[in-house]
This record gives structure tokens, sequence and C-alpha cells, in this order.
């Protein structure tokens, strides 16, 4: 492997690990630090929805601004937060079938979902597993798109890696060091 191989490939993992420390925050670390979360003092409650849809109908109905508001970033921010998961692991694995990382895609989101629950931190709801199961899947079919457009694997891995460059480490960077996050 050449040198500036070796680098574009350090760097495209160190991009993906820094979106999954991210991913971590968060998801799972948004509302409470490592160490409340396993604090004998605080108070859990559970908030599970299993009826699939039902969460999103109930944005779509409310009556009252703030409400449309905090659904559409709920929406487009489960979506958005698993498109980059959706590029990258086609990229950074050698099986780049739609349905088997589609499939890794919804296992990740169930895993979280699970924690959530368990942990008592934020709201378990199979409508968050629809929801990052699609930006997953948007993001597959974008690495797909590029495939298609570029013809060559390596030439892909290289729009990625400086889009990930330019766009998305400093966007990992800011939303992991520079922001408090508390829902």
């Amino acid at each position: 492997m050449k040198t500036l191989e070796r680098i574009k490939t350090v760097f495209l993992y160190g991009i993906f690990i820094s979106y999954i420390f991210l991913l971590v925050k968060i998801l799972l670390l948004s509302r409470f630090s490592l160490l409340e979360v396993f604090s004998s003092q605080r108070t859990v409650s559970r908030s599970i929805n299993l009826i699939p849809f039902n969460s999103i109908m109930e944005y779509i109905s409310g009556s009252t601004d703030n409400l449309r508001r905090f659904a559409f970033g709920n929406v487009a921010g489960n979506i958005a937060i698993f498109i980059p998961l959706g590029i990258y692991l086609p990229l950074l694995k050698k099986d780049k079938r739609i349905l088997k990382n589609l499939s890794y895609i919804f296992i990740a989101s169930l895993l979280v979902e699970i924690i959530q629950g368990l942990l008592g931190i934020g709201v378990s709801d199979v409508d968050d597993i629809i929801l990052n199961s699609f930006g997953g899947l948007i993001g597959v079919l974008g690495y797909k798109l590029l495939l298609l457009l570029l013809r060559d694997e390596k030439k892909v891995s290289t729009v990625i890696t400086i889009l990930s460059g330019i766009i998305g480490l400093p966007i990992i960077l800011y939303l992991l060091f520079m922001v408090r996050m508390k829902f």
C-alpha cells in the first residue's frame, strides 16, 4: 500500500471513529453524562413506543408551532444522523450490498433504542429505528450513486475522504467538543 493510500485510510478511519463517538454522545449521552447514567441518585423514567409511525403521526397532528418545530427537528435529525453511517459502511467494508449494509444500520439503531430503554435515557421509539434506517439507506444509496457516476471504488473513496475532511470533520469536531447537548 502506498504512503498516500495509508494516510487516506487512517484519515478516513479517524473520521469514522470520531463520527461513532458523536453518535454515542448524541444518542446516549446528550441528556446525562456517563457518571449520571449510572448514578444511584438519578430518577429513571422510561418511555417506550412500539407502535410504528405513532410518534410521527402525533408530530404531524400536533397543534402548536413548538411541537411542529420539535417534530421536524426530531424526524430530520433521526434521518440525518445515520446518513454518514450508510456512506461509511460500504466504503470501509468489502461487502457493498445494500441489504447487508442496511441490516447493520438497523441493528445499530435497534441496539441504541434498547440501551436507551434499559438505562432510561431518552425515549425508546420504533419510529427512531425506522427513521435511522431510512437515513442509513439514503447514505448507502448515495454511496452507490457515487460509484455509478465515478465507476471506480478508489475515486469514490477519494471523493468521500475529501468531503469528509472538508465538511464532515469540522462538523463532527464542533459537535463533539464545542456543543454541550441537553435536549
